[in-house]
């Protein structure tokens, strides 16, 4: 962000005027008076004249965003709205505005880059705004004239150009820096959100309830963040300076020596002996240095050694790793191999039920055709039979009717006939009665079979009850003892271990819950109604993140199946219960769920007020009265919907009956619960035993017709077969001729060829008979077979959660396996870095101490007695160099006496001045020092003022609109916290503006930015659907407040963007309105999203 320069427009008192240089000492306590007072004048003060300079005059737009052409638009010099429907252009002016005075895309929340600005199916946009440039204070005034022209052209590829134009439309310059220059001129700041606040921003600001969001929209807004990053650069850069500092001192040591080497040169004009002995001196200490330095670097090397191989031995920690990674693979080959044997477990199982499956429709295919066979073979025989005796009674008269005549015979076997066909009518009259018993005797036996299945269904349900009363007697004789078993009898279990994981520390936030056990009522006799309201949230706990929701997780997973788990709600924990005045329903004689409750958890409240909305729900005993206040007129305010005393649920336009009318958890009398318990306990079981009873006299009923089915169609078959006997016989009689004479002879041949076929026929049926049977057993052992593979394949369906856990352990082993195989290459890595780091010292050892004994021998040949040195080999060496310098000048007579002298003068003085130098950068540092403290005390002094005069300014524009709050500075904390009492509260206690509803928060951003532009400085500011929150109420208000303070503020322009109406605006020549057209028809719906997002 760039520093902008303040001016001070004509008329503003002194007070509104950010000052740094000219604050002086501390603000005290009594200050705040002052500046009220200051404040109330200025603002009771107006002033007559119009901005000159950075006023916006007019805006155009070329093929920007998805408008073709926008403009160009006349701008008022104080207050401007500009209203348009949704797509119309509204937004695209201010971003407009922003890029066109050369802000970034991301200033204006609108895309990441330029490119994005240029309208779909186009090259480039331009964008044009004209500023106002008069007066005295006017920018290069002879150059540009009392206009000056900014145009941006974006093309489609995301990059722009500028120029700058004067009021004649000549070029004068198309540099960033000069649009940079002009905006510092006229106290333009494009990212400042004061001045340009758009509606992504405002929304941003609308939806924090941070405070320290707040803080750093003030710290921008009054440019005071800028200036604490001015003075964060500032001491890095005198760090830098010191550095510097440093560094010249560095150098002027070099200068030092340079001039005590003069010095010497001017002061010693020894003798050449003396110097010769002396370089001689310091050549013996110079050789014994150097060997003292080697031998001290070879000591170093073994000490350097000593340590590394004393550090930590990787031995031990690899065989440990190496044993831990043995380990986590045997399990996991274990797991593995169990997981596996499990799935192929169950791919036997279901390879062998196909198989079987197979084969028993098989065998029952089998088992069909052998039943046919049986049966035909069987007819086979009968007919066989029915022969036989056709051939023996013919056989039979022909030896008794030999001698009769032809007449007797016929006539007899004519009667005969007759008296076969009156038989056969009866029979038939027979069989047909017979097969009407059979269809009834079937109805009525359907009819008892039916009833049998529905009594073993009521039966079996009711055994249902019973174990479900059982078990609910069972908890609530357990909740005598501890009332948490009326929750299911391992909820104790399951609190303890959240009690002892909460002291282990895997909680964040110890768990809440069952809220059931959270809660109590006040009345006992709304149990039935609040439970019915709360009932599937009567086991539920509340976890204050998902870190801790999946610790809990798991332990409810050790005492709760699958599906049977208590839910968990995730919801940040609060200390404090919601403000619901507002929103929860009133009624003067029923009260909400909420009143019925005592509930001593701020975190269980808040949980039912979001999940449940308790406050919004009415509790009416009576059902009649229920659904007259529900559905006979207007329900009450802020209520949803209503319980009854019977735990019926009443809306306005619908009625639910309660699925229980009695209470399971919130009941206070426990005993009453048990008998009556144990009351409907023995209640259902005599109705089943009264059930079982039916059923048993339904099952003898269904015998007892089963039976005499049986009978009935056996009749009906020996008829059936009197029947056809009897119609094969008169066939018989009928066919026989006249003159034909049976030998007797070849008739029993038949018949004994007829006997053969039956013997025959019934070896078949035998055969047949015992296929089938064996058919049969086979059938019902692959029955029985498939029984048992689908009865383990089930068994194996139900304990999926073992494989499914099996699974999850077989992930554990992997990863561990994984970590621990990582771990064990890290180590090998690192002890062979170690033992390679040792060895190349060892390296550097042996070539030191080899290196060492021959600086030794050097030595001795030079010095045979070791000479103890107390100096560096490089001090020694620049003094024998500057002694063989001496003695090489000396010698050859290079310099004269005069030359010593001045070279010796020039290096003093070079050196002085060198010092001096230093010595004045180290006075200006420390001069540095002290002016940045005094800086950033009167930084805390401007930062206080600024607070408190905004602050004043915010008291006194909720003073004027019969509002109270206030603004509370935490500087040390970077935090800003606003409280507003609306207007009309009943409570005389301010409320944080996190509990306002979005209306009024927009109210009182509204009065903070008043309040920030009372005490900044820019020549327009522009508020993009500053009211799209606000009821009619506050949106008046609001607008009052804006007009107010566009009255007093004559010098500024205001640029108000809104899609409400303007109707209700008052007419003035300083109020202009500039609606925009609505969008054409055929854009698409992308157009009017990415005006209005």
């Amino acid at each position: 962000m760039m520093k902008r320069k303040s001016k001070t427009p004509t008329g503003v008192k002194a007070s509104k005027i950010i000052r740094t240089e000219e604050s002086r000492g501390s603000l005290e306590e009594d200050e705040e008076e002052d500046l009220g007072q200051s404040f109330r004048d200025s603002h009771a003060q107006t002033t007559s004249s119009a901005g000159d300079i950075g006023v916006i005059e007019s805006i155009s737009l070329k093929n920007f965003m998805c408008h073709h052409l926008l403009g160009p638009f006349q701008f008022g010099p104080n207050v401007n709205f500009i209203v348009g429907n949704n797509g119309s252009g509204k937004s695209a002016i201010l971003t407009a505005l922003i890029v066109g005075l050369g802000g970034k895309a991301t200033v204006t929340n609108r895309g990441a880059s330029l490119k994005g600005f240029v309208r779909n199916g186009e090259s480039s946009a331009d964008v044009i705004i004209r500023l106002r440039n008069r007066g005295s204070d006017a920018y290069k005034g002879e150059v540009y004239g009392d206009c000056i022209s900014i145009e941006q052209h974006i093309t489609s590829d995301g990059s722009r150009t500028c120029k700058l134009k004067s009021i004649t439309g000549h070029l004068v310059s198309n540099k960033r820096e000069e649009l940079t220059s002009i905006l510092d001129h006229f106290n333009i700041q494009v990212d400042n959100p004061v001045s340009i606040l758009n509606q992504e921003m405002s929304k941003q600001f609308l939806q924090s309830k941070n405070e320290t969001d707040k803080y750093k929209f003030f710290m921008k807004a009054t440019l005071l963040e800028q200036m604490k990053r001015d003075y964060i650069h500032i001491k890095q850069t005198k760090a830098a300076t010191s550095d510097q500092v440093e560094k010249q001192e560095e150098a002027l040591k070099s200068l030092r020596q340079e001039y005590l080497q003069k010095k010497e040169k001017y002061e010693s004009l020894s003798s050449l002996e003396e110097m010769k002995k002396t370089l001689e001196d310091l050549q013996h200490k110079m050789a014994w240095c150097l060997v003292s330095e080697k031998e001290y670097q070879v000591q170093q090397l073994n000490e350097q050694i000593e340590q590394e191989e004393g550090k930590d031995n990787y031995e031990e920690k690899l065989s440990r790793c190496q044993c831990r990674v043995t380990q986590a693979e045997q399990r996991y080959q274990e797991v593995q191999r169990r997981l596996e044997k499990a799935k192929e477990q169950e791919k036997s199982l279901r390879q062998e039920s196909c198989r079987l499956t197979a084969e028993l429709k098989k065998k029952s295919d089998i088992k069909k055709d052998q039943e046919v066979a049986v049966c035909c073979a069987e007819k086979k025989l009968e007919q066989l039979e029915k022969d036989r005796s056709l051939l023996q009674e013919r056989i039979q008269k022909l030896r008794n009717s030999g001698h009769k005549n032809y007449e007797s015979e016929l006539l007899k076997r004519q009667r005969k006939i007759s008296a076969m066909k009156e038989d056969l009518e009866k029979h038939k009259a027979e069989g047909r009665a017979l097969n009407q018993q059979i269809q009834d005797q079937q109805k009525a036996l359907f009819s008892l079979r039916e009833e049998s299945d529905k009594l073993r269904l009521e039966e079996k349900n009711i055994q249902v009850v019973i174990e479900a009363k059982q078990k609910r007697r069972n908890q609530l004789m357990a909740s005598r003892s501890n009332r948490i078993k009326r929750f299911g009898d391992r909820m104790p279990d399951l609190l303890e271990s959240i009690d002892k994981t909460h002291g282990q520390g895997r909680f964040l936030k110890k768990p809440v819950g069952p809220i059931g056990a959270c809660v109590t009522l006040k009345d006992p006799s709304l149990a039935v109604a609040v439970e019915s309201c709360l009932r599937s949230f009567m086991k539920t706990f509340c976890c204050d993140n998902y870190r801790d929701e999946k610790v809990l997780q798991g332990l409810m997973s050790q005492y709760f199946p699958v599906g049977g788990r208590p839910q968990i709600i995730v919801c940040p924990f609060s200390d404090r219960v919601y403000d619901v005045r507002g929103r929860g329903v009133c009624h003067p004689e029923f009260p909400s769920v909420l009143d019925c409750l005592v509930i001593p958890s701020p975190v269980v409240a808040n949980c039912l007020i979001d999940m449940r909305g308790i406050e919004t729900v009415l509790v009416i005993k009576d059902n009649e009265k229920a659904r007259h206040v529900m559905q006979r007129g207007r329900p009450p305010k802020n209520c949803r919907e209503a319980f009854t005393g019977e735990g019926d649920q009443v809306y306005t336009n619908r009625y639910y009956s309660a699925e229980s009318s009695r209470s399971l958890y919130l009941g206070g009398d426990l005993e009453a619960d048990i008998r009556l318990v144990e009351s409907e306990l023995e209640n259902a079981t005599a109705q089943l035993a009264r059930f079982q009873l039916h059923s048993s006299s339904v099952m003898r009923a269904i015998q007892q017709k089963e039976n005499d089915l049986q009978g009935v169609v056996l009749r009906l078959k020996k008829n059936q077969a009197a029947v056809n006997q009897l119609k094969t016989r008169i066939v018989d009689l009928e066919n026989t001729e006249d003159t034909q004479k049976d030998d007797i002879s070849t008739l029993e041949e038949e018949a004994r060829e007829v006997e053969e076929k039956m013997e025959s026929e019934e070896r078949s049926v035998r055969e047949a008979r015992e296929e089938l049977e064996e058919s049969a057993r086979q059938a019902e052992d692959l029955k029985r077979r498939c029984h048992d593979v689908l009865e383990q394949l089930e068994q194996l369906a139900g304990e999926e959660g073992l494989v499914k856990k099996e699974q999850e352990e077989l992930v554990k082993a992997e990863t561990e396996s994984n970590r621990l195989t990582d771990e064990l290459r890290c180590l090998e890595r690192l002890q062979q870095e170690h033992q390679e780091n040792i060895q190349a010292m060892r390296n550097e050892l042996a070539f030191k101490e080899e290196e060492a004994q021959e600086y030794v021998a050097k030595a001795q040949r030079i010095c045979p007695e070791r000479q103890q040195v107390n100096r560096s080999a490089k001090s020694i060496d620049m003094e024998i160099t500057r002694l063989r310098h001496r003695i090489s000048a000396q010698e050859s007579s290079q310099g004269t006496q005069e030359q010593i002298t001045r070279e010796y003068k020039e290096a003093l003085e070079n050196y002085r001045s060198k010092t001096s130098q230093v010595r004045d950068l180290r006075k200006f540092v420390s001069r540095l020092d002290y002016i940045i403290n005094d800086r950033q005390a009167r930084y805390k002094i401007l930062r206080r003022s600024l607070s408190v005069r905004c602050k004043l300014y915010f008291n006194n524009f909720l003073t004027e609109l019969n509002c109270c709050g206030s603004m509370m500075f935490d500087h040390n904390n970077e935090t800003l916290s606003i409280s507003v009492k609306p207007p009309g509260s009943e409570d005389d206690d301010v409320n944080d503006v996190r509990s306002l509803s979005g209306g009024e928060r927009s109210f009182s951003t509204v009065c903070f930015i008043l309040s920030l532009w009372e005490i900044t400085e820019s020549p327009f500011r522009c508020l993009d659907e500053f009211d799209v929150y606000m009821d009619m109420r506050n949106r008046r208000v609001s607008m009052d407040l804006l007009l107010s303070l566009s009255e007093r503020q004559h010098q500024r322009q205001f640029l108000f963007i809104t899609p409400q109406s303007t109707s209700t605006l008052p007419k003035s020549d300083r109020v202009r309105i500039l609606t925009l057209a609505d969008p054409e028809r055929g854009l698409s719906q992308d157009q009017d999203n990415e005006e209005e997002e």
